[in-house]
């Protein structure tokens, strides 16, 4: 029997995961990276410490339109089988509060290893290669051709994992769409997620740089759609930080099917709505013969305090006494609801995932296109995307292992 030739399409981490894999299953495997060099999105990944997985591991932390196939992916090749994975590359594991690093806490580390298997593996990685279209083959040994703007390429099955839209500056720039399109394929409308977002009000630049335990609810049309409690960071544009990347995908379809999106923040989620009344009764009492300035100290951040008081026209020096009940009432509440109405997303260039994609009903459990046999699937080009925290790297290394180990086997659907 002759030996299978597997092209993969894209140098990221679900492509070099799925090369190693058809490899090691005895596969002759040729890499198409249109990049100078493959992995440049991992090495942003974790700011550079490359969070790879979460010993927290489950479909709950996924979004998408069908995810069936994707737990069965996940529960297939999970958490362990990602650190058996790397550990057979040589890397030690760091966890941090159920994050997994490399030991060396570098994201050039984790890509390192990836390249000198796929090298150890005698796959051929070819960059500068950005394919433009895949056609059938003139004979069952050479099923597909994969066509580059410089080169073509004879297989008998082609792996996509040339990822989606996010940080286009690393290579994915929504290409592998293009090609699933002309296959047959239609595509799940894509917008940004794990991204912050831009607000209405215009005045932000004075809080810009602050950060606050918080807790973010998102709503969409006026009803509560997702609650998030972390760090949250402001930027002169709007709102940023883990807290609101988590509800960004969110309110980015929400968004994109015009309706009307906003944020209400909790800069004191320590206190219930009841806690909350009668601390600030005790300190009205307590502290009523300081300056409103001096009567925020110690509840939120100074910037904000000096802010808040901005927007309903108080001085920060006049005292509390000589504060009307009205507007006393107006300041506190934004402490407890301060509500942001978002008018966008932020951008692909920003986004660290892309939600959307091609959907799992045009895929079989093995990943393989029942539009056009022969074709698999691998990481964020599909219809799924992760919370931070680890889960879009792991689909990447699952997806990316599973459709190289079925690629060797040449399953159809």
């Amino acid at each position: 029997m002759s030996q299978r030739r597997i092209l993969v399409v894209g140098g990221g981490a679900a492509g070099m995961t799925a090369a190693i894999a058809a490899a090691r299953e005895g596969c002759q495997v040729v890499l198409l990276e249109r990049n100078d060099r493959v992995g440049k999105k991992i090495l942003a990944t974790g700011n550079g410490k490359c969070n790879f997985s979460n010993r927290d591991m489950g479909i709950v932390h996924y979004y998408g339109e069908d995810l069936s196939t994707a737990e069965n992916i996940l529960n297939t090749f999970g958490v362990e089988e990602a650190e058996d994975f790397f550990a057979s590359l040589g890397m030690l594991i760091r966890e941090k509060n159920g994050y997994l690093y490399p030991a060396s806490e570098q994201a050039s580390t984790v890509l390192d290893l990836l390249r000198l298997e796929l090298d150890k593996l005698g796959v051929e990685v070819k960059t500068h290669q950005k394919v433009l279209k895949i056609s059938g083959g003139k004979s069952r040994e050479q099923a597909l051709t994969v066509h580059t703007q410089n080169d073509h390429f004879s297989c008998h099955s082609v792996i996509l994992a040339c990822g989606g839209c996010a940080a286009p500056g690393t290579g994915s720039d929504g290409n592998g769409y293009t090609l699933a399109k002309q296959l047959g394929h239609s595509i799940v409308p894509t917008v940004p997620a794990l991204v912050q977002l831009r607000c209405k009000q215009k005045d932000f630049k004075a809080i810009s740089g602050v950060r606050a335990k918080a807790c973010v609810t998102l709503l969409i049309d006026g009803q509560v759609v997702a609650q998030e409690q972390g760090e949250l960071q402001l930027t002169d544009v709007g709102v940023s930080g883990i807290v609101v990347f988590q509800l960004s995908r969110m309110a980015a379809y929400g968004l994109k099917n015009k309706k009307a999106v906003a944020v209400k923040i909790d800069l004191m989620p320590e206190y219930s709505e009841e806690q909350f009344r009668q601390l600030m009764q005790k300190r009205l009492q307590d502290f009523f013969h300081r300056t409103l300035e001096e009567f925020l100290l110690g509840m939120i951040h100074k910037k904000l305090a000096l802010y808040f008081m901005k927007q309903i026209n108080l001085k920060s020096n006049q005292r509390v006494s000589q504060t009307e009940k009205k507007s006393l009432e107006k300041l506190l509440l934004l402490c407890k609801q301060w509500h942001l109405s978002v008018e966008a997303a932020g951008s692909f260039e920003n986004a660290q995932v892309t939600a959307g994609g091609v959907p799992f009903s045009e895929v079989t459990r093995e990943l393989e296109s029942r539009k056009m046999p022969g074709v698999y699937f691998a990481g964020e080009i599909l219809d799924i995307d992760g919370k931070c925290g680890g889960y879009n790297l792991q689909w990447a290394w699952s997806s990316g292992y599973m459709a190289g180990k079925n690629v060797a086997k040449g399953k159809k659907a």
